[in-house]
């Protein structure tokens, strides 16, 4: 009897082995090379990048350079030794780390770029939001705020960037400027907060609110960067909804500022999608198969693939954040697991 129970439970074992993905044999391993751990994105790009690629049949391992440059260029060394299916990389240098995507790459190792574009060397594959499109929904959600404010779009906003060196950054900027063009009665202040320092976006929210106390809107590139305008104004003697506030990057402390009634509007950087586009098409960089331009839906996102000249990239939409929605488990900042499944492309 224990013979055929034991019988019993090793055909099972085989068709749970046949059916079920997480028990299919590995396709191998990808190493993903993280800037940093200290911000909310980066650990939940961990997350989410493992658990697409497990979908996929992949394996992750994790790199952490805690942004440092020297640190990051001597893990790719090692990992170009290690020979895995690919790298994803988000360069904690874009210039620096030039030479160690042309390493690995003729080493054949394929490199996938992960939020951080990498545009003066070819890479197999990068994922990024589309930076400037999410000015452009910044855009549109000044526009709205400020007509409900002073009944017509016109005001003064001050724009807290990140770091000017980051590409990130700048493309937002980009976006957001270009749109608001159209509104000539709208003075725009924008100053850099230098590496991304809190501390700094603070004191240029400080600063501001003594030379410009008419300011009607501050947009910050990041929501930590929200964080420290709060700080600012609270300490200025302001409450909530007297100065109307926007941020972009949809991190959980730019959703609880939403519901505190600090932030007006969070414009979501989609963290899930960049992920799981990854691994949508991570049979084709392990297998040097080529990636065909066109639309393509990444959970629920229409994103396109374009050939440009640093190789495939995928762009992906952003989504505007606020009071109405903010509890909407797709946005990462809930920091709820998506339950979608995702597939590789044929």
């Amino acid at each position: 009897m224990k013979r055929l129970l034991l019988s019993v439970f090793g055909i099972l074992a085989l068709a749970i082995a046949t059916l079920t993905p997480a028990f299919a044999q590995s396709k191998g391993t990808v190493y993903y090379l993280v800037p940093t751990l200290l911000d909310e994105f980066q650990t939940g790009s961990v997350s989410a990048l493992e658990l697409f690629l497990k979908q996929v049949g992949y394996e992750m391992k994790t790199l952490n350079a805690d942004n440092k440059t020297d640190a990051q260029q001597s893990q790719m060394n090692d990992v170009i030794a290690l020979k895995p299916k690919a790298i994803i990389l988000a360069a904690v240098d874009f210039n620096a780390l030039k030479p160690s995507v042309e390493a690995a790459r003729s080493a054949g190792i394929p490199v996938v770029e992960f939020d951080r574009q990498i545009t003066a060397t070819p890479s197999d594959f990068t994922s990024v939001a589309g930076t400037v499109e999410i000015g452009h929904i910044a855009a549109d959600q000044a526009e709205a705020l400020l007509k409900t404010k002073n009944g017509a779009v016109k005001g003064k906003v001050l724009q807290v960037l990140g770091d000017p060196g980051d590409p990130y950054t700048l493309d937002i900027q980009k976006g957001f400027e270009e749109k608001m063009k159209a509104f000539p009665d709208v003075k725009i202040i924008s100053l850099p907060a230098m590496q991304w320092e809190a501390s700094n976006a603070g004191t240029i929210v400080a600063d501001q609110m003594l030379a410009n106390p008419d300011i009607d809107l501050i947009f910050s590139h990041a929501a930590h960067l929200s964080v420290a305008a709060v700080a600012s104004l609270e300490a200025a003697g302001k409450k909530p909804g007297d100065v109307m506030l926007m941020s972009s990057n949809g991190a959980p402390v730019g959703l609880d500022l939403i519901r505190k009634g600090w932030l007006n509007v969070e414009v979501e950087q989609p963290l899930y999608a960049q992920a799981a586009a990854v691994a949508m098409f991570m049979d084709k960089v392990a297998n040097k198969q080529e990636i065909k331009p066109g639309d393509y839906d990444v959970l629920g996102l229409k994103s396109v693939v374009t050939k440009e000249a640093w190789g495939p990239n995928i762009k992906i939409p952003g989504a505007a954040i606020s009071k109405a929605n903010v509890d909407n488990p797709a946005f990462w900042g809930n920091q709820k697991p998506p339950t979608d499944t995702v597939k590789s492309v044929e």
